[in-house]
């Protein structure tokens, strides 16, 4: 069994079976969980008034916020971007060359999205793109896949 998070009507589901009563297992069973994941659950978003669903969702919103990310595009990383963004290497190739090089493995998009906020601030990177005067679109996706996953248990996080 795959982990995936809790959903709001999860949460929900386990705050009316607490308040009857039910054991953590018949509710672990009820969702097709792992007691584990409902014990773990009930511990870290218990309050003092005890655990409630609303309270619960906004406590794991606010740590999945919160947790550390990793920054691919340090201050040495940019510099070398910039750098071949002002020879006029498109982002395709500085992606492809850092990853041949072995420095770092990066998706052409974050290359993109370095130049746009770049531009956002007043710098000129935008310039050295081919197709400077088209707006830029994400190629991965389309418009008529906007609903998710399917078949997925909840649509949270």
């Amino acid at each position: 069994m795959s982990y995936t998070h809790l959903c709001p009507e999860e949460r929900y589901y386990i705050e009316i079976e607490l308040k009857k009563g039910t054991s953590q297992n018949k509710i672990a069973e009820a969702l097709e969980r792992s007691q584990s994941n409902i014990s773990r659950e009930i511990k870290r978003n218990t309050g003092q008034r005890g655990y409630r669903h609303k309270q619960a969702e906004d406590f794991a919103q606010e740590r999945h916020k919160n947790k550390p990310k990793e920054v691919k595009l340090t201050d040495e990383i940019k510099g070398i971007v910039n750098v071949r963004i002002e020879d006029d290497w498109s982002p395709e190739q500085i992606a492809g060359r850092l990853k041949q090089e072995g420095i770092i493995s990066l998706h052409h998009e974050t290359i993109y999205q370095h130049i746009l906020a770049d531009k956002k601030a007043g710098g000129e990177l935008y310039k050295h793109l081919r197709h400077q005067n088209k707006t830029y679109r994400k190629r991965y996706g389309s418009a008529h896949n906007r609903t998710g996953i399917p078949n997925t248990r909840c649509s949270s996080f």
